[in-house]
């Protein structure tokens, strides 16, 4: 069997973590999408969008859209609907999987712009920026599984047991 290359292994990861994120988006009430923990926090609505725009963000620093400067604006606003949120999602999924999936291994080495700190840009591999992107969504996931207990819905397994689906 060969060894798997560096592309094969981050969609490999991104497949398997997207699995997991969609488990716990799915296990969300729906009727409990304003909740918002603290007044600092997004509501739950605004914290599953990042998950959205998270692929859209890859797809524009994929392309090198940071080289002109750190964007200005707002990013577009989640929709309403649970399941247009979740369709949006599955479908920024699929497309920045295709774009990977269809970039030669040297293009993944090349170098793009992303923000390093509050209004700097620094140089990442598009490899390197992709593994920044999938952490963060695991990142946000993890927030999101504490707005499902907090919101009364039942936490999925995610690395291991939780307590709502013991393994033994």
């Amino acid at each position: 069997m060969a060894t798997p290359t560096p592309k094969e292994q981050f969609l490999d990861a991104y497949q398997r973590e997207h699995a997991t994120t969609m488990r716990v988006l799915r296990a969300y009430p729906p009727d409990q999408l304003d909740l918002r923990p603290h007044p600092a926090s997004k509501t739950a609505r605004e914290l599953a969008w990042v998950f959205v725009l998270e692929r859209g963000l890859g797809t524009k620093v994929y392309h090198n859209e940071f080289a002109g400067g750190v964007p200005s604006g707002k990013p577009p606003q989640p929709p309403e609907s649970w399941d247009a949120l979740l369709g949006a999602l599955e479908k920024a999924h699929k497309d920045l999987g295709d774009l990977v999936r269809s970039t030669p291994d040297a293009k993944l080495s090349e170098k793009v712009k992303f923000m390093t700190g509050p209004k700097t840009l620094g140089d990442w591999s598009r490899m390197a920026f992709l593994w920044f992107m999938l952490h963060d969504e695991i990142h946000h996931r993890g927030q999101f599984s504490v707005y499902l207990r907090i919101a009364g819905g039942k936490v999925p397994s995610i690395y291991g047991p939780s307590a709502d689906e013991p393994w033994l």
